[in-house]
């Protein structure tokens, strides 16, 4: 069983910085891309931010130049920095990955995070 466990999240003003980590655990052989998306109300989830394994990562419009990710593939996390923070920030944001289970096959799945809520307002 694998589960991705994120946290940061709460409240910012605007103008403010947050930092989200998200932490996969179980049985993991290795770890693909890794990402973030967010969902706000009345939205569809859109991505955020990903970065593969030893790879360039790859920016929503919105997000760059503002956002970072991050990831250590030894602990097996992944973080979001978000400086300059706007009230559209608010959002679930989720933390996703592509995990091969077991040594002993190739298959990959897909897991998400729980979700945690970011609210940028004054």
């Amino acid at each position: 069983q694998v589960q991705l466990v994120e946290s940061g999240g709460g409240l910012v003003q605007p103008g403010g910085s947050l930092r989200l980590s998200c932490a996969a655990s179980g049985s993991i052989f290795s770890i693909a891309a890794m990402g973030w998306y967010r969902q706000a109300p009345g939205n569809q989830r859109e991505l955020v931010a990903s970065i593969p394994t030893g790879g360039m990562p790859n920016y929503a419009d919105s997000a760059k130049g503002r956002f970072t990710i991050s990831r250590d593939n030894a602990k097996n996390t992944v973080d979001l920095q978000m400086n300059t923070l706007k009230p559209e920030d608010t959002a679930v944001y989720y933390c996703n990955a592509d995990i091969r289970p077991f040594r002993w096959t190739t298959g990959r799945y897909n897991y998400w995070g729980q979700g945690t809520q970011v609210t940028v307002s004054s």
